[in-house]
């Protein structure tokens, strides 16, 4: 489930709310799942991954993450973004580009603090993505982090992000192929609206 929270009345924002209620009406499953599209100028490599977007506030989608990880470098390195979601119980797809940045850290304390303390462990014992020697390595740290830790509070290196998109896409797809697609891209401030070709 994704919390919305003074949410913007732009028709962008109203649409995807929109979809949001269809899909998650007709039974969605993973419905806060979103992919993340990112280039790190560093090493000269783009990535995707799945995470769960949790909040939508006014303008703002927000994920959680480890800020040593290497989505968080590639954020760090270029603040521009891809976002996909795709809800296939009414076969709708969003497409979204966005400038992403940290979120503050009294909002990641609070948000860490009401999580469960087994999620927190995990956050606190894994260096995401890092190489380990084995999984029962994986649930040792996090079994020892579980029992020692204190599983309140948010450790510096991890948090949220927040992305504001300046483009939408709202793809339905239709047995017969005409997909419509309707766009709005927002320029100098103003959400211009087309659509575009199947």
């Amino acid at each position: 489930m994704i919390k919305f929270s003074n949410l913007n009345q732009e028709t962008p924002y109203l649409l995807f709310k929109e979809k949001y209620d269809e899909a998650l009406n007709k039974g969605q499953k993973v419905i806060e799942g979103i992919s993340i599209s990112s280039f790190n100028k560093e090493i000269n490599l783009v990535d995707s991954r799945y995470v769960n977007l949790k909040y939508i506030t006014d303008k703002e989608f927000i994920f959680f993450s480890n800020y040593n990880s290497p989505k968080a470098s590639s954020f760090n390195s270029h603040n521009q973004i891809a976002a996909l979601i795709y809800w296939q119980s009414i076969n709708v797809q969003i497409r979204m580009r966005a400038k992403i940045k940290k979120t503050p850290n009294d909002f990641n304390q609070k948000y860490f603090f009401d999580r469960l303390k087994q999620k927190n462990a995990l956050a606190i014992s894994s260096k995401q993505s890092k190489p380990i020697d084995s999984y029962d390595q994986v649930k040792e740290n996090f079994n020892k982090s579980l029992k020692n830790d204190d599983l309140k509070k948010c450790p510096e290196y991890w948090g949220g992000f927040s992305f504001t998109p300046y483009y939408f896409e709202f793809w339905e797809g239709h047995e017969s192929r005409i997909n419509k697609r309707e766009v709005f891209n927002q320029v100098n401030g103003v959400w211009k609206h087309s659509f575009l070709q199947p």
